[in-house]
Parts: C-alpha cells; sequence; structure tokens
C-alpha cells in the first residue's frame, strides 16, 4: 500500500527487524532437532552466521576458529591486514586514538598502498590452519587482484560496496568491472552485494552470484543513512530480496543464498531475518566483542577510512566473553548478544521449524511494542531488554 508523502511523490511502507515478531504455529519441537545448516558455494556450514568483513572482527585467527565452529568468517582484502605486514601496532593506535582525531588518523593509516605479497599470506595462512579462506574486496579491488586472490587458493570471494548493481556507469576513462564476466571466470564462487531490493537482486543472480548480501546501512558502526540518505529497512530488504531468489530459483532451478548484512546484534534478531526470507546472516558488533576479536573492544566499519567521505565511525563495543560465549554459548549474559545458535535453535523448536527453509515460512506479524511491551522493570534497571 502506497502512502501519499505529498502531491505527486508516493512511497512504500517498509518495516525494520525491531517493528516484527514471529507467530508460533500449532507444532513445536525440541530444539536439538532444529537444522541450522545451509550451502554457500558448495560449501555446506552448520550455523548460518557469517562474521562480517571488518578489520575489527576478522583477522586469520578469528577466520579459522569461525571455521572450526562451523560458521565462517571474511576477511577485508582491503584492510589493515593487506596493508601492514604487522598490523597488531596499527589496531593498537586505532584503539588508543581520541574520537576527535580518529577520522584523521584512519585515513592517514588506510592510505598505506595494498600488497598482493599480503593477500596471498593472508589466504595461505587461514588454509595452512585448516580454515575456510573467505574474502572480500570492492569491485575496484576485485578487478585489480582477483587474480592473485584466486592463485593464493581462495574459498569464497566477496565483492561488496554499499551498493552493488550490473548497471555501474563509470567516467569515459575508467573501465567498470564487469560483473557477469568475472562470476563466469573466477574459479571460485562469488558472493554479490550489497542490495536492498527485488530487481537488483534478480540482475545479480543472473549475473552469476553464489550468494546476494542485502543491507544498506544498518550496520551499528555505519553511518552511511545519516550521510546519504540512502537505505532500506532490513526486514523489507531482506523480504523483497528473498522473492527474488524464489523466482530465480523457480526459473532456472539454481537456488542461491540470501545472506542480510547489518544492523543484527541479538539472537532474535538473527531468527526474524530468517523468517523474513535470509539463509543466513552477516554480523560485525556482536563477533566484535569476543576476546579473539582483533579489534580491542572497537568496531569499525569497511567505509570508515574514506579518502573524501567516510560513512562510518568506530564505536566502542567491549569484550563480553569468548567467541565460544557468543556463537555456541553457554550464555553470561542475559540482552540476546551469546549464545546465537542456541538462541535460533531454540526460536526454531518454539516455531516448529525443523529447517532454515521451514524457518522462512514460519508467520511474521508487525510488532512495534514487542521490545517494550511489560519490560518496564527491565527498562528501569537497565537489565536484558532494558540495557
Amino acid at each position: 500500500m502506497n502512502i501519499q508523502i505529498g502531491r505527486g511523490k508516493a512511497a512504500r511502507r517498509a518495516y525494520g527487524i525491531d517493528e516484527i515478531a514471529l507467530v508460533p504455529g500449532q507444532r513445536t519441537l525440541d530444539p536439538s532437532l532444529a537444522d541450522t545448516s545451509w550451502e554457500i558455494g558448495g560449501i555446506r556450514r552448520t550455523i548460518p552466521i557469517i562474521a562480517s568483513a571488518m578489520d575489527g572482527v576478522v583477522d586469520v585467527n578469528m577466520a579459522v576458529l569461525l571455521s572450526e565452529m562451523g560458521a565462517l568468517g571474511v576477511i577485508n582484502l582491503e584492510g589493515v591486514q593487506t596493508r601492514y605486514t604487522d598490523p597488531d601496532p596499527i589496531l593498537d593506535k586505532i584503539a588508543a586514538v581520541d574520537k576527535t582525531e580518529f577520522v584523521s588518523l584512519m585515513q592517514q593509516l588506510y592510505a598505506e598502498p595494498i600488497k598482493p605479497e599480503l593477500i596471498q599470506k593472508r589466504i595461505q595462512a587461514i588454509k595452512a590452519r585448516g580454515g575456510i579462506a573467505a574474502v572480500s574486496s570492492t569491485p575496484a579491488a576485485a578487478a585489480k587482484y582477483g587474480q592473485t586472490i584466486a592463485e593464493a587458493g581462495a574459498d569464497l570471494f566477496f565483492i561488496q560496496a554499499t551498493v552493488v548493481s550490473t548497471a555501474h556507469l563509470s567516467p569515459d576513462d575508467i573501465q567498470p568491472l564487469n560483473l557477469t564476466e568475472f562470476c563466469q571466470t573466477m574459479p571460485i564462487p562469488v558472493i554479490l552485494g550489497n542490495c536492498v531490493t527485488y530487481e537488483v537482486t534478480l540482475d545479480l543472480l543472473k549475473a552469476g552470484a553464489a550468494g546476494i548480501l542485502v543491507g544498506i546501512g544498518p550496520g551499528a558502526a555505519c553511518t552511511s543513512r545519516g550521510v546519504l540518505g540512502v537505505g532500506v529497512p532490513q526486514a523489507t530488504a531482506v523480504a523483497d530480496c528473498a522473492a527474488a531468489r524464489d523466482e530465480f530459483y523457480h526459473q532456472t532451478g539454481r537456488y542461491v543464498p540470501v545472506i542480510a548484512d547489518g544492523g543484527l546484534v541479538t539472537g532474535g534478531d538473527i531468527c526474524k531475518c530468517i523468517a523474513c526470507g535470509a539463509d543466513a546472516v552477516m554480523i560485525g558488533s556482536p563477533f566484535a566483542r569476543a576476546a579473539e576479536a582483533p579489534g580491542r573492544g572497537y568496531h569499525w566499519g569497511m567505509a570508515t577510512p574514506s579518502p573524501v567521505l567516510p560513512r562510518g565511525t568506530r564505536i566502542r563495543v567491549g569484550t563480553t566473553g569468548t567467541l565460544q560465549d557468543i556463537l555456541q554459548g553457554p550464555a553470561k549474559l542475559d540482552d540476546g548478544t551469546h549464545n546465537l545458535l542456541g538462541a535460533l535453535q531454540t526460536s526454531m523448536g518454539t516455531l516448529g521449524a525443523k529447517t532454515i527453509r521451514e524457518m522462512q515460512q514460519v508467520e511474521v506479524i508487525v510488532a512495534p511494542s514487542l521490545l517494550t511491551e511489560g519490560k518496564v522493570y527491565q527498562k528501569a534497571q537497565q537489565l536484558g531488554m532494558g540495557k
């Protein structure tokens, strides 16, 4: 239903994750029976959670640990890991700088050139320890380093930008990356994003994407929505893009996973995104709080160091537990940020969903009071959902 903004301008109502709730059906099942497995690029994972390609979230060690636990971590090939042989002193500087000097420091640190030999070194280090080497870059860097990435033995390649499309216009002196050609020629699966609409998702699927990232600006450290005014609330974005995935599957018989990327903090957020149609989620700030994370208790977005228009900031998330606590529990906090897998399994059991595909079919309602109804004491005492 369209809403009139004014004469000549109508708008469609869109919904964020906080505005919806999931409705139990006629059956329930024991959480141990919930199958949370999924597949991307021919790689099967038992946990549908990906750690986002941000310098405060994933390094070689985190990528390996997440692989061992059944999840996935993506390393940023345009970050400090590929600009500096030893990134630890750089990460120390980022954690220590005053907030008034943060942007200028980031622009200075990220002006260091990317080194192709470090791209190879990081990928090979993950592989040497038995991890899944999932890597990420912008389209421009993909065109430049694609061959290096493939030769190094990467398993999955995420091409990410604030918005990606197959109809990108560039100045005459710049040759844009042909996504269709790139997907066809790369010897490894290519995941494309980010997008938020049915039409662009369908275009990216036809280009040969092995996965679709959904989300513009909802991330905890991202300021794109404020800087650019661009974005679609995640519940609506995921549902629209999932509809394109289903249509593409109907047309071709090829099922390509949709990944909700950004703005998800708690187990409940993850459950609701999957119910809206996502096959998996990509999260940053929850993993940045792990003791093993490279960010020293801080989290910042991929566009934060932009030399011309930063679209991110550094937020302090603290360190609340180990990666094990956060991903698989047992939970040591009462706010939904620990044991994310357990939350998903319990939600699936409560809703009677045996698989991710069944979870995508549960009833969703608009419920803007879900997080406040009856929670006066938690809010007053800053406990649980009131934090």
